[in-house]
């Protein structure tokens, strides 16, 4: 044995070859601290060792690497960018010094080799795969580009244009992808890879391969003449400012190294990469996609718990009205294996959640993305029923009838006496209390919320609200079932609105406050959208909901928290709900929706809007961006650190990422608390303090202030209060 550490070991075989292995004492192998200090000492054993003639590199485990540790990333980016310089240029060192090894080297890669990992293998001079691999670039993802060399080793491989499209888009790839991009230089069987790297290996010292000239092909400037250059950088910077905008610095950053680095050898190419990942990684950007990546893990790694954990298993289900939100349910359920009831006490009801599942698989398959006897397959497993005797054999009932109190625990109630004892029942509301519907029913213990987003094929979250009664076993259970069905749920505590809609409606309640003050609705969703960041502006997003639905929730806020969110005097929502304007569903809200002459869908602002407003708001002016996004903000924020308080939400990682799945919230800010951190708590203090005249939303609590004085992070303090 040559080397034998933690997580690398190397010994030599027969005829020279040294066995260079990644096996991690954890499940995945991955690039961390300790890892990359193994790897010098890897080096040092390999150059030293007086009989090895070539370097077989491979993984003990099902899969290659997966990358850094992003773990690390947070608190090693919070270093000063010239610390952070010196720290990414010593770890590509240890890349090129294992490069520039006299002896040629075969990477064997098996299942994934992404970030890190694919970097490691664009060291080695011949890369085979298995039939499982999975290579990548995703460092983009997190606000970064490649910090180990990806952007120069892979730009000199496969060629720039070829380069660019790799790291931009952050895909893995599939091997057959991979070997005609040139990345891979065979693949093979699964049970062929070890054999068939160290038979390539063999060819190169035998002198049969011209290991050497691969390798010169990555020390070397790009094949591009001064024209070619041109014309390929010009064309992706256009095609990168198109599709990643001004709020996400890393893919242009990317081509722009690229292009710099053009002419330069790989020294030289190295050095400028090194100075750009120092610069990403301080980015507000970069800090905030790599918290939703820890934020995301903290979800899933709940999720997993909680599945382990169940005791009572979800293989048959029943969803409760079968309309649009119903249909995209059981669709769900069903896509995702398990067979799912759908009932009503209308045929035309059922018709339309059949056509609405029936709708989202007939586009996949249309898409090439499904097969049509997958698609039979889903719809056989959605039962369409108008009797209630096909549920009593159900694990879990959704109930999905019309937001209403009075209709919801009435059919809680009867659904109780129909199902087995230990059948789960929740309610699918987005604003009424659990508490209030667990009310109908006589074991609470088996009663919770289970709030599902719409679209609900788009939406990843799911909120699991756990009233006062509800027992581990039923929420560990449902958490279960809705990551079963491919969805990201979160456990909040009950409370009017839950937790999405609760911080929302303060974030709108401010929407009203300024239409009634004079700002133009179009100018507030531009600078929501453009200059914020958020998919669609707060007028915009009430459409969408439906305005007859935001002024209901609206009702059920005010009664929840009636010095806080009491309704507004002539609200804008109330005023267009009066006038029968409901938003998309009508096509008529702040915005009038139709078809243009080729059927593309269309929306203007409406005249009709803009006149009924007008009777009940000040002379129309214009707000700078940031008060409007200050007006909107300050609110939404102060809410969700009132959840964080109340314990409503467990985590501010949760917090965020609810935000994420739930509404969109834009990803490079990464959050409600992440967009707090960012700005600084004191800063964010002063700001609302100018605006605390206005409200008690604006109000921050006593708790930031605490937070602020003491120079804390809610993401590593615990704030609950209640």
């Amino acid at each position: 044995m040559l080397f034998k550490g933690d997580s690398l070991s190397a010994q030599l075989l027969d005829d020279g070859i040294v066995e260079f292995s990644f096996d991690a004492q954890g499940s995945v192998n991955k690039f961390d601290q300790a890892t990359l200090h193994e790897f010098k000492q890897v080096i040092t054993a390999i150059k030293e060792c007086p009989d090895a003639k070539g370097v077989l590199v491979n993984s003990a485990k099902s899969s290659f690497i997966a990358g850094a540790d992003i773990t690390e990333f947070l608190t090693t980016f919070a270093k000063p960018e010239a610390e952070l310089l010196e720290w990414v240029k010593a770890a590509t060192d240890i890349f090129d010094e294992f490069e520039d090894i006299d002896l040629p080297k075969v990477a064997a890669v098996n299942g994934f080799a992404l970030g890190g990992g694919c970097e490691m293998i664009l060291t080695c001079d011949y890369r085979v795969g298995d039939t499982t691999a999975s290579i990548g670039l995703p460092e983009v993802k997190l606000g970064l580009l490649p910090g180990f060399g990806g952007t120069v080793r892979l730009a000199r491989l496969i060629g720039a244009d070829n380069a660019v499209e790799w790291i931009s888009t952050g895909k893995s790839h599939k091997p057959e992808q991979a070997l005609a991009a040139g990345v891979l230089d065979g693949v093979v069987a699964p049970e062929q890879l070890k054999a068939s790297a160290i038979n390539m290996l063999k060819s190169a010292i035998a002198g049969k391969l011209n290991w050497q000239a691969k390798r010169q092909v990555k020390l070397e400037p790009l094949k591009l003449t001064p024209t070619e250059q041109v014309m390929t950088f010009n064309t992706c910077k256009g095609m990168i400012a198109a599709k990643a905008g001004k709020h996400y610095p890393a893919p242009m950053t990317m081509v722009k190294t690229i292009e710099a680095a053009a002419n330069l050898d790989r020294a030289g190419a190295m050095a400028l990469e090194n100075k750009a990942f120092a610069h990403l990684a301080k980015t507000d950007a970069a800090t905030a996609q790599i918290g939703l990546f820890l934020g995301d893990q903290v979800v899933k790694g709940k999720a997993k718990k909680a599945t382990k954990s169940a005791t009572k298993a979800i293989n048959k289900a029943a969803v409760l009205g079968a309309g649009i939100m119903g249909g995209g349910i059981a669709y769900q359920s069903a896509y995702k294996g398990t067979p799912i009831v759908m009932k009503d006490i209308a045929d035309s009801a059922l018709d339309l959640g059949l056509t609405t599942a029936s709708g989202l698989l007939t586009k996949q398959v249309e898409r090439g993305r499904m097969k049509p006897a997958k698609m039979a397959g889903v719809l056989n497993n959605i039962t369409p029923s108008l009797s209630y005797d096909s549920i009593k054999d159900v694990d879990v009932i959704v109930e999905a009838v019309v937001e209403n109190p009075k209709v919801k625990g009435a059919v809680l109630a009867e659904v109780e006496d129909i199902v087995s004892e230990d059948t789960i029942i929740t309610s699918n509301t987005s604003t009424i209390s659990i508490d209030l519907l667990a009310e109908s029913v006589k074991r609470k213990d088996k009663f919770c919320g289970m709030h599902f987003f719409n679209p609900v094929h788009k939406m990843p979250l799911v909120e699991v609200i756990r009233g006062k009664e509800t027992s581990d076993e039923t929420v560990a259970a449902v958490v279960a079932y809705a990551a079963k069905m491919g969805k990201s749920p979160i456990v909040v505590n009950d409370c009017p609105g839950f937790y999405v809609n609760r911080v929302l409606f303060p974030y709108l309640a401010g929407l009203s406050h300024l239409i009634k003050e004079g700002a133009d609705f179009v100018a507030v969703d531009k600078v929501m959208e453009k200059q914020f960041g958020w998919p669609m502006g707060p007028a915009y997003l009430i459409d969408v909901v439906g305005i007859d639905t935001a002024d209901h929730c609206t009702d059920v806020m005010s009664a929840g928290f009636p010095t806080r969110m009491g309704k507004i005097d002539n609200d804008p929502v109330s005023t267009l709900y009066k006038a029968e304007r409901y938003g998309q569903k009508n096509g008529k809200g702040f915005y009038d929706y139709g078809k243009d002459k080729r059927g593309r869908p269309t929306k203007v602002p409406a005249e009709a809007a803009y006149e009924l407003l007008a009777s009940s708001s000040a002379d129309k002016r214009d707000f700078d961006g940031e008060e409007i996004i200050a007006r909107l903000m300050i609110p939404m924020v102060n809410e969700v650190i009132r959840c964080l308080e109340e314990g409503v939400v467990a985590s501010a990682a949760e917090a965020d990422m609810g935000l994420i799945y739930g509404l969109g919230f834009p990803p490079f800010r990464g959050g409600a608390i992440r967009y707090l951190e960012t700005i600084g708590l004191d800063n964010f203090i002063a700001t609302a303090d100018k605006y605390a005249h206005l409200g008690e939303i604006y109000q921050v609590t006593d708790g930031l202030r605490k937070m602020a004085a003491e120079g804390k992070s809610y993401f590593t303090t615990d704030v609950k209060t209640a």
